[in-house]
């Protein structure tokens, strides 16, 4: 992620509302937190161009990392597929440059982010809005994915994380996969309003929706994802 000096808030994700103990359905961000999302993605979009940085990603390479292990949930070619917090659809590139070509369709708050995606993707489904926004029905999707849309602080003890993640999971056919920052980390001092999760009450929290749901953090220091799984 961006490497500018603030402090890091670490989010306890273990409170009240587990699985099926809130309204998915009521989990838009207030209206200044979602223009706040949409004006930093623009000045970063500004500043940058087309590149990780405008995302608040630190490398391509990391962002590769976390593309890779979102699909080894076990995405395969021919698969429908949910990108919620798309950005750039870099992740659909990334998943036809390994020969895994799905049925796309990604979703981004941030209009610009849309509209660059769009010129780089062109003929992908490619939507402007949160995830509340969309009227899909239940398991429209064989996989849902989310690359470190979860990681920015909204001052909300995880709860609109918790509301976004039950919503996948009630969209997806197979399975959910996506990332958070890692809490456990000692790597993590220069960061930019962000938050940070204890992977273990995360899943914990995941095996109240499915009991298949499975934590890897073996491929960047401070990173985790979380795999869910069900049976169509």
């Amino acid at each position: 992620m961006a490497s500018h000096s603030v402090a890091l808030f670490v989010c306890c994700f273990n409170m009240p509302g587990r699985a099926g103990g809130f309204a998915v359905a009521s989990g838009n961000m207030e209206a200044a937190q979602k223009q706040e999302l949409i004006d930093r993605h623009r000045a970063s979009l500004a500043l940058y161009g087309f590149s990780p940085q405008a995302l608040f990603w630190g490398s391509r390479g990391h962002q590769k990392a976390r593309f890779r292990v979102l699909a080894e949930i076990g995405v395969a070619a021919g698969d429908s597929l949910l990108d919620v917090g798309c950005g750039f659809a870099d992740l659909q590139g990334w998943l036809i440059g390994h020969g895994l070509q799905v049925d796309y369709t990604g979703v981004d708050l941030s209009p610009d982010l849309v509209a660059k995606a769009a010129e780089l993707h062109p003929g992908e489904r490619l939507l402007c809005g949160e995830l509340f926004d969309f009227d899909f029905a239940p398991q429209s999707f064989d996989w849902v994915v989310l690359s470190g849309t979860l990681n920015w602080q909204l001052h909300d003890a995880g709860t609109y994380a918790r509301q976004v993640i039950a919503r996948m999971f009630e969209l997806c056919c197979h399975g959910v996969a996506f990332n958070m920052l890692n809490a456990r980390s000692r790597d993590m001092k220069e960061l930019q309003e962000l938050v940070a999760f204890d992977p273990g009450e995360v899943l914990t929290w995941c095996g109240g929706i499915t009991e298949d749901s499975r934590c890897r953090s073996d491929y960047l220091d401070n990173d985790f994802t979380i795999y869910m799984r069900r049976a169509c």
